[in-house]
C-alpha cells in the first residue's frame, strides 16, 4: 500500500463524505451526487484505496443493540514508559474484543481506552482477568458513560 501523500480534489473530498455517511451507495449514486461520471469516479475511488487513503469498509453496529450497553474509559500508568513496555501494552489490548479504542496519551495517563461491556460484572472481570494480569500496569481509573452526546465516523473533509 502507498502512502496517504495522493493530494486530495474538492472532488476526491466529496467522494470521501458521501462513503463516510453511507459506505453502501453505489458508484453511481456517489458520481451523481459529486457530479462525475461513473467511471472517474470509481477511478477515485481506487486510487484513494490504493494511497492508504480510504482504509476499510465496514457496518457501523449499535452497542446497546447487541447486548453491550457499557462504555468504560480506562486511563492507564504503565511503570516504566520504555518502548518495550509501551509495545508489549498495546500488542496486548490490540487482542481484546472488549477495547474498541486505545490512544499513547501524553500528560498523566500512559494510554486512553475505551471498552464495551454488557454490564458492571462484564467490566469487573475484564478488569480482573486481563488488564490487571499485565505485568508493568502501574494504576488503572476508570470512568463509566452515563451517555453518548455525540458519536461520528465521519471526518470533516
Amino acid at each position: 500500500m502507498k502512502s496517504a501523500n495522493l493530494p486530495l480534489s474538492g472532488i476526491d473530498r466529496k467522494i470521501l463524505r458521501a462513503l463516510q455517511e453511507d459506505g453502501r451507495m453505489t458508484i453511481q449514486a456517489i458520481a451523481d451526487r459529486v457530479g462525475l461520471s461513473a467511471s472517474p469516479c470509481l477511478r477515485r475511488i481506487r486510487q484513494m484505496e490504493e494511497a492508504g487513503i480510504i482504509t476499510a469498509y465496514s457496518a457501523t453496529v449499535d452497542q446497546k443493540a447487541v447486548g453491550l450497553p457499557v462504555s468504560v474509559f480506562i486511563s492507564i500508568k504503565l511503570e516504566r514508559q520504555r518502548a518495550a513496555e509501551l509495545d508489549r501494552f498495546g500488542a496486548a489490548v490490540k487482542s481484546w474484543p472488549e477495547v474498541m479504542e486505545c490512544y499513547l496519551m501524553t500528560g498523566q495517563f500512559d494510554f486512553l481506552l475505551r471498552v464495551v461491556c454488557a454490564d458492571l460484572g462484564a467490566y469487573e472481570a475484564f478488569l480482573r482477568d486481563k488488564l490487571t494480569q499485565l505485568e508493568g500496569v502501574g494504576s488503572i481509573e476508570s470512568s463509566f458513560s452515563l451517555g453518548q452526546v455525540k458519536y461520528s465516523r465521519v471526518l470533516p473533509v
